[in-house]
């Protein structure tokens, strides 16, 4: 009987050796992972996105998707048929996890995709594990979607502490802001909108605009919005190369 036991009692301990190899090996995989992935960062630690430096006239589009399927496809019919390309698309994983084939519309346009999470929670009101765990399934939806190369985070709702913004970092990702709100989900009216991003605009601005269904107006401003950026001799570029072209500026967050 005793020797039953021993027998039974080294067995478990292989398995046990196997299964922590395992853990292991996923956490290399992961570390490799998002080790590759670009992160905006001084030595002071790392810093929200919010503008391009400015040196060469280009701005960068940007349009936050967490819910519906009725405006996506029009803007990006309306960005098509004004032949540009290169804007950024930042989408909540539990939309893009429903939403497959407009996600890879997006793609084939020529777009890039930035990531809201997954559940499009307010970051601020999670712990740092349900934060972490947010992040981290919108990875996993990503990559099962053929996108392995996300690392651009635009918090839900824009808000964001010290806290998210350090979690962040450690997983990989970018925080990126903006410089110019088009206040589009307020639905205004279609010239107020196109004042609120043509009025004021810059080299390096970022734009805040929405292709969620509640943004009504949006498609009806966007073709004079890129008329006018086009006249203004700005170049549309994804928040990416608005980086990477420039030294970006960041906000300290407290």
């Amino acid at each position: 009987m005793n020797f039953f036991y021993v027998i039974n009692g080294r067995k478990l301990k292989q398995l046990s050796i196997v299964i922590l190899a395992s853990f292991f090996t996923a956490g290399i995989l992961y570390i490799e992972n998002f080790s590759s992935m670009t992160v905006f960062s001084t030595k002071d630690g790392p810093r929200a996105i919010y503008k391009g430096e400015g040196t060469t006239k280009e701005v960068a589009l940007s349009f936050d998707i967490s819910w519906g399927d009725e405006k996506a496809l029009p803007i990006l019919d309306t960005l098509k048929e004004h032949n540009v390309t290169g804007t950024t698309f930042f989408l909540s994983a539990a939309w893009a996890e429903r939403h497959p084939d407009i996600v890879k519309r997006i793609v084939e346009d020529g777009h890039e995709i930035g990531s809201m999470g997954y559940a499009y929670q307010n970051y601020t009101d999670l712990e740092d594990l349900k934060l972490k765990r947010d992040i981290l399934k919108s990875v996993e939806v990503f990559e099962k979607l053929g996108l392995k190369e996300v690392s651009l985070l635009r918090p839900p709702k824009g808000a964001f502490d010290k806290r998210e913004l350090d979690i962040a970092h450690s997983l990989g990702f970018t925080i990126v802001h903006w410089s110019v709100d088009s206040h589009d989900l307020i639905n205004p009216g279609k010239d107020i909108i196109i004042e609120n991003v043509t009025k004021n605009l810059s080299s390096g601005d970022i734009v805040l605009l929405h292709a969620s269904d509640s943004a009504v107006q949006t498609k009806e401003a966007l073709p004079e919005i890129i008329d006018q950026i086009k006249a203004k001799g700005y170049e549309i570029s994804t928040v990416t190369e608005l980086i990477n072209n420039t030294k970006a500026k960041s906000k300290e967050i407290q």
